[in-house]
């Protein structure tokens, strides 16, 4: 049996124009921002804090994941469409994909299969624009510090050596990671060590993310932390006055997008991706939209619960003031192979033993969000190379842990294979919703917050700090910065800084080499173990696959 690409199931979608889907959520054609037929920018006074009250914001998040990616997305979509069904009105609001995966190795965001946001190749290239102008106000302040180096004209006397912000480009290029600029005599600059991030790890797009309205963003852009001066005075971006000239370029990128699901449901797809080496989620402005105009908002949080869901509850959620009244947890019989030690050619075949073996890993995942207070149910995301046998073994065995756990075929069957899915999480909005408690108070030291993130949520036994780790920890100090929330930089694969620990590790200990600032942000980023802030490109990139004909019309894109 052959089955459609995403493209093709994508491509032969009828789409509704952008002002019907704006219809559904009592959003006048006047308020819209048109991109085309399909795409649109919404105003922020659209959002509406009494409403965000007495709304439901759905986290989905998942278990450690196999390098594909387990379908957060996709299961997203399709318990948007299922909620609908059922008579919710809802809303998926997600994050923007980043051209370096789908040119890369894990291919687009936009869900897969009959659960997908359209139009799904706008969204996975360049879309509205957003990330172009976060790379834009980013590199603009890089500009803005070498050339206040190179001037003699209001010189801040910044030594080039303290400069901690470094150049972004949203494509996976490992030969920028570092780099020297400035050469080729005194006309191009002052020599120095530089670097790029991916865009979405840059801390303007944290800052997009993290701010609460455009005065906000502003604010938040003055207070990035550059460097220091020779005679160690620390140097902020308002000190350049780059922080109203950041916001120029940010003046659009500020406003969600409003796109549409293939059932014709409204998304809202917002701010940048990567929760290993960023927060991982979309902007704080986006979710208060979808809450403002929605009974039901269903947003995730990238890569495994570890990152995308702690990064999600104890940064966004303290400082929106954010309630989630559910998790949904994925999982995929394949990736419960895994870590239950199948190799990757193992991973469609059958095996009770392993999967029993690689529970493990997701029991530790619902013992987590537990420790929020709220609880999770577990999706899981069907393939067809699932055997009855080990469906029916992971569902007993949630039930013995008190989640209910339901098998998700959104990628089969869009909302009509999700609807499941969709009373369990109601069941547990109506009956079973919480308070939602963060894991840390933000007024606990870093070292002591980091320590906690270890400890609970990895099940390490204890972190080492490195020498240089040690010294931006008494840097922070000096700085005031102790208040901040911790970003953690580590492995999506495995609960350890290690990615060849998977399962549920134990005896282990992480190690920060690294914490950096992003005071803007108003986080730090510990980097534990090996972790780079700029991806590679595989051996052979999903580029490769691509190709556009003569009418426009893209293949290869998924």
């Amino acid at each position: 049996m052959e089955f459609l690409t995403d493209i093709e199931i994508a491509q032969q979608t009828e789409l509704s124009h952008i002002k019907n889907i704006a219809e559904k959520l009592n959003i006048e054609e006047d308020n819209l921002e048109m991109y085309g037929k399909y795409k649109a920018k919404l105003p922020l006074d659209l959002i509406d804090e009494e409403k965000i009250k007495n709304n439901n914001l759905i986290l989905v998040t998942a278990l450690t994941p196999t390098p594909a990616g387990e379908g957060k997305t996709t299961v997203s979509i399709g318990l948007t469409e299922g909620l609908n069904k059922v008579g919710k009105q809802a809303t998926v609001v997600l994050r923007e994909p980043s051209l370096g995966p789908v040119f890369g190795i894990k291919g687009g965001a936009a869900g897969g299969g009959h659960s997908q946001v359209v139009p799904m190749e706008d969204i996975n290239l360049h879309f509205t624009g957003d990330f172009n102008a976060v790379e834009k106000a980013n590199n603009l302040l890089a500009a803005l510090i070498d050339n206040n180096i190179q001037s003699k004209v209001n010189n801040l006397n910044i030594d080039p050596r303290t400069i901690l912000w470094k150049r972004v480009i949203d494509m996976n290029d490992r030969a920028l990671r570092q780099i020297t600029i400035g050469l080729g005599g005194t006309a191009n600059g002052i020599p120095r060590e530089d670097g790029f991030n991916i865009t979405p790890a840059s801390e303007v797009m944290a800052i997009l993310c993290m701010a609460t309205d455009f005065e906000d963003l502003k604010k938040r852009l003055g207070d990035i932390f550059v460097g220091f001066t020779f005679d160690k005075k620390p140097i902020f971006a308002r000190d350049l006055n780059a922080e109203n000239a950041m916001a120029i370029l940010l003046k659009d990128a500020i406003k969600p997008n409003l796109v549409q699901t293939l059932e014709k449901n409204p998304a809202i797809i917002h701010g940048g991706p990567f929760a290993n080496i960023a927060q991982g989620t979309n902007t704080i402005i986006a979710t208060k939209m979808g809450l403002s105009l929605s009974d039901y908002v269903v947003t995730e949080a990238g890569f495994g619960a570890d990152l995308g869901a702690e990064k999600f509850l104890d940064i966004k959620c303290q400082a929106a003031g954010l309630n989630p009244k559910a998790v949904v947890l994925v999982a995929t019989i394949r990736a419960l192979r895994h870590h239950g030690g199948a190799t990757k050619d193992e991973y469609n075949t059958p095996s009770l033993e392993r999967v029993t073996e690689g529970f493990k890993n997701l029991e530790k995942h619902i013992e987590n969000i537990r420790k929020f207070n709220i609880e999770p149910v577990v999706a899981l995301n069907s393939f067809i190379s699932d055997s009855e046998e080990e469906v029916n073994f992971i569902i007993e065995k949630c039930a013995s842990l008190g989640v209910q756990a339901v098998v998700s075929e959104g990628w089969a069957k869009g909302g009509e294979g999700t609807q499941e899915l969709a009373k369990a999480v109601v069941n547990v909005v109506e009956n079973k919703a919480s308070e939602f408690k963060p894991l840390y108070n933000w007024n606990s030291s870093i070292k002591e917050k980091i320590e906690t993130i270890a400890r609970e949520i990895y099940g390490a036994e204890g972190v080492d700090f490195e020498p240089k780790a040690i010294l931006n920890l008494k840097r922070i100090d000096r700085l005031g910065f102790n208040d901040f929330a911790v970003c953690m930089a580590k492995t999506q694969k495995s609960f350890s800084d290690n990615d060849k620990l998977i399962g549920r590790p134990t005896g282990f200990r992480v190690t920060v080499r690294e914490i950096e600032i992003a005071a803007g942000a108003r986080f730090v980023i510990p980097i534990l173990g090996k972790m780079m802030r700029m991806p590679g490109l595989p051996g052979v990139p999903a580029s490769e696959g691509m190709d556009i004909d003569n009418n426009g019309v893209i293949s290869g894109l998924s």
